[in-house]
């Protein structure tokens, strides 16, 4: 089961305080918050998360982008991982399946890897 990492609550709390300070959206994901560090974890399975956070959460995950994608895929030529955006090639065919979460999750490895061409020679297709 997939995680809701801190680093992505922490950037959701950020988003929420530049939107609605006072929103009630952001009270849940504070308090979520306070919860991990209180509990010294990076992270809560879904299912451990409170509805309302969830919720908040996913707001400000819909203004992310979904995919790495730079329509420069290895992958189609037989790389396990492409080049372009750092995913497996099972990332890449079932992207459309996994859920935020999940693609969080892939997002945080490509972006702490930064190996990807989408994070260097061709950063601006990004």
């Amino acid at each position: 089961m997939a995680e809701l990492h801190l680093s992505d609550l922490e950037t959701a709390i950020a988003w929420w305080q530049g939107r609605e300070p006072e929103a009630h959206e952001l009270e849940a994901l504070q308090a979520l918050r306070s919860q991990l560090h209180a509990e010294g974890r990076l992270g809560l399975s879904e299912g451990d998360i409170p509805e309302s956070a969830l919720d908040a959460w996913l707001v400000w995950y819909d203004s992310t982008p979904d995919s790495p994608c730079i329509a420069i895929c290895s992958t189609a030529q037989g790389d396990g991982i492409c080049k372009g955006c750092g995913r497996s090639f099972d990332e890449v065919q079932n992207w459309l399946a996994l859920g935020p979460l999940h693609k969080r999750a892939v997002w945080r490895r490509i972006t702490q890897d930064a190996t990807a061409w989408r994070f260097n020679r061709y950063a601006e297709r990004g």
